[in-house]
């Protein structure tokens, strides 16, 4: 079977293909392998600075435009070179870092040290900062930008629509009047905070070895200060470095708690007071199970003012 909108198995990639076009440089198969190319080779020129690392030379200038483009200019085709890699590797890191050896070979200045580049690291190393430029990225140039875009226009509608009058609704029912512009600008404080949410939300990294604790790095060179080098490695990406892992970065800087948007906790029968239920509807009856049913689902309703309106 072809591949085609209609055979995708995901929806993103089918019907709501059009939708999620602008996140395809970040979140493909191909932007995860650029970015691992990315990481590999600001690795190796990092270490390249490092002095008590005399096997790594300080590039030329030529050498350091040649590692520049490689970063910047990787292609598609590129890419599925790594893959066609990979075919025999069967490990998608290693494969990596087996495309950025055959790149380099020709250039004897960076050929010489070429065996450093992955030093120490263990794949993870590699993906987890991958993924957190992924998401940076992705949230600098399409999340922020597309929120940005509606709050704005949120903003002009809200403006322009200010002095139209609407029936605003307590509880379920008519109650007393509201503007259009005023309930866009409901809409609007809510994207505002959440908006500020997820630009706060700090992307954490790490480079520390197969358990975390830099074993490879510091048995061959421990006069290094591992734990520093890998910190401003991490930061001068851009990322916020989690100094204590094990050999995954913890989750908590994969997905922060909680909504960026927050969504009312819904309640169970377990942790719901019915007492003011009770007391105003006897227990049983229709109305009684009617308001615990509401209660249980909105954890802001007001029995006493619901039943007060419908008065």
């Amino acid at each position: 079977m072809s591949f085609s909108a209609i055979t995708a198995l995901s929806p993103l990639d089918g019907r709501y293909s059009n939708k999620v076009e602008s996140l395809r440089q970040y979140f493909s198969e191909f932007a995860l392998i650029r970015y691992r190319v990315q990481v590999e080779i600001a690795w190796f020129k990092a270490l390249s600075h490092e002095t008590k690392i005399t096997e790594v030379s300080p590039f030329s200038m030529q050498a350091q435009v040649l590692l520049d483009r490689l970063a910047s200019d990787f292609s598609v085709a590129e890419a599925e070179a790594v893959k066609a890699i990979e075919a025999t590797t069967n490990h998608d890191v290693k494969a990596v870092e087996y495309w950025l050896k055959q790149a380099l070979i020709k250039n004897a200045e960076v050929a010489q040290s070429m065996e450093f580049i992955h030093f120490a690291c263990t794949s993870e190393d590699i993906n987890n900062l991958a993924y957190a430029l992924m998401l940076m990225s992705s949230r600098e140039h399409v999340m922020l930008p597309a929120l940005d875009s509606i709050i704005i226009r949120l903003v002009e509608l809200a403006h322009q629509l200010a002095d139209v009058p609407m029936l605003a609704r307590t509880h379920g029912q008519p109650a007393t009047p509201t503007t259009l512009g005023k309930e866009l600008a409901n809409v609007v404080y809510r994207l505002q905070r959440g908006r500020k949410q997820l630009a706060e939300v700090a992307i954490l990294g790490k480079i520390n070895g197969a358990v975390g604790n830099y074993n490879a790095h510091l048995s061959a060179y421990p006069d290094v200060d591992w734990e520093t080098f890998a910190r401003q490695f991490v930061e001068k990406l851009g990322l916020q470095f989690n100094p204590y892992t094990t050999q995954r970065t913890s989750k908590e800087g994969e997905a922060p708690q909680g909504n960026v948007v927050s969504l009312p906790v819904r309640k169970t029968a377990n942790d719901t007071d019915f007492a003011p239920i009770d007391a105003l509807a006897k227990p049983g009856s229709a109305v009684n199970q009617g308001l615990r049913a509401i209660s249980a689902a909105d954890p802001a309703f007001d029995p006493t003012q619901f039943l007060t309106g419908a008065k």
